[in-house]
């Protein structure tokens, strides 16, 4: 089971994404679309019937994507990348991308790979491409970008990220070359797993415009309390920030949800009200209080 899943916040076009997507990528599909009922969207403002959350997945991977309005942009600090394989694979991916997108870097041979291109598509999510295998069932790995202030953290990030989360490993680590005239072993790139789940990570010493935000988070399945607990002090350590609903910030400006499977078990429930008061008690929570929300969900 997947430990880790991408999030991605969306203004209105969520479902409209993640259709996209599953047409782009193999082994790919809708999974479920919860809709905006009426309490719902007198509350968010979002139209009755609308796609609030999308599960699917691509390449076998599960994503999911909400729609809650404008606060957040999805932006480069967190991007997508894809191990295509072949020559065949990476042309006909960057071409269905690049329609309504743009190219951040076309494709071409670089230093790195023998084919590789950054392709922002039309719905303002970024994706590197690379022609190189991977020795994974997984193809497509969130990747990080650490700029401006946060440039040169990946070898402090990776530690940290690997620390929190159990059957982790550092995979690949590489510095940046002596030329860069910065501190010994400061790395360009590394690529990690945490609990079996892939991820890249790179450093940028050019200015950016951009950083982490809610736009791109990840959600981590809790089995009970004792994990919820775990990865919320983990994750808030140090300088991380708590917020509403099982959000929080880490140290390094990334989000994450901590979920407990039993919130959306109960929140799915075939009976309104019980999935109704379950939500409005999540609602009012920063960690999630599994008792909490059992008490409400049986009207005690």
């Amino acid at each position: 089971m997947q430990k880790i899943t991408p999030f991605l916040w969306f203004d209105t076009q969520a479902e409209d994404a993640a259709k996209f997507y599953s047409t782009v990528f193999d082994n790919s599909k809708i999974v479920n679309v919860s809709r905006y009922d009426e309490s719902a969207a007198k509350v968010t403002g979002m139209p009755v019937g609308s796609a609030f959350v999308i599960s699917f997945q691509l390449e076998g991977n599960n994503f999911t994507a909400m729609n809650a309005g404008p606060h957040f942009k999805i932006n480069e600090s967190i991007s997508l990348f894809v191990y295509c394989e072949s020559d065949e694979k990476i042309e006909r991916i960057y071409k269905k991308l690049l329609d309504g997108g743009s190219a951040l870097m076309s494709l071409d041979k670089y230093d790195w790979s023998p084919k590789y291109a950054w392709v922002k598509d039309k719905f303002g999510l970024s994706w590197q491409l690379t022609v190189e295998k991977i020795n994974s069932a997984q193809k497509i790995l969130p990747a990080f970008l650490f700029v401006n202030k946060k440039s040169g953290k990946v070898k402090e990030a990776v530690d940290f990220y690997t620390s929190v989360f159990p059957d982790s490993k550092i995979l690949l680590e590489a510095p940046y070359p002596e030329s860069q005239n910065l501190p010994k072993n400061t790395l360009l790139f590394a690529q990690f797993s945490l609990s079996k789940y892939l991820f890249n990570s790179m450093s940028s010493t050019l200015e950016h415009d951009f950083d982490f935000n809610e736009a791109f988070s990840f959600v981590v399945d809790c089995k009970d309390q004792q994990e919820v607990d775990h990865y919320w002090n983990k994750l808030t350590f140090d300088v991380g920030e708590e917020s509403m609903c099982g959000w929080l910030k880490d140290k390094f400006g990334v989000s994450w949800q901590i979920t407990p499977k039993i919130l959306i078990d109960m929140m799915n429930d075939k009976d309104p009200v019980k999935a109704q008061r379950t939500m409005q008690a999540m609602l009012k929570m920063k960690k999630i209080i599994i008792s909490d929300l059992e008490k409400a969900y049986k009207g005690n």
